[in-house]
């Protein structure tokens, strides 16, 4: 199985869906989409949509971690969503993303996300 990589870019908030496998023969792919996504100092967030991600080695944990160490000290986040059983094992092993950055659903991340906001405009 292919990856297979949808970019859809709405101001700073930028959703990568990624389907099929992320490995070593994959991630090269993954990386070169993401060059000029991490030279564009206007993404602030990134979510990477693993509904369709049936498999994820080590290769593929490394693109996720350059984002972070490229997005996270601009003040960005990068978070994962809809990961499926074996992918998600793998995430918490490796611990690539921190525990508050895996969401089960675009629902969850969507409810997280105007938590955050509630809590801004209260102070």
């Amino acid at each position: 199985m292919a990856l297979k990589i949808d970019l859809d870019e709405q101001s700073t908030l930028l959703t990568i869906a990624l389907s099929g496998n992320l490995d070593s023969d994959t991630a090269p792919e993954l990386d070169g989409a993401l060059n000029g996504i991490l030279a564009n100092t206007k993404i602030a967030h990134i979510t990477f949509d693993l509904a369709q991600l049936v498999y994820l080695s080590s290769a593929g944990i490394r693109c996720f971690i350059r984002a972070r160490k490229a997005i996270e000290p601009r003040g960005g986040k990068v978070v994962i969503v809809n990961p499926q059983p074996p992918v998600r094992k793998v995430l918490d092993i490796v611990k690539a993303i921190p525990p508050g950055g895996i969401f089960e659903s675009v629902a969850e991340l969507d409810a997280y996300l105007d938590e955050m906001q509630r809590r801004v405009r209260e102070q």
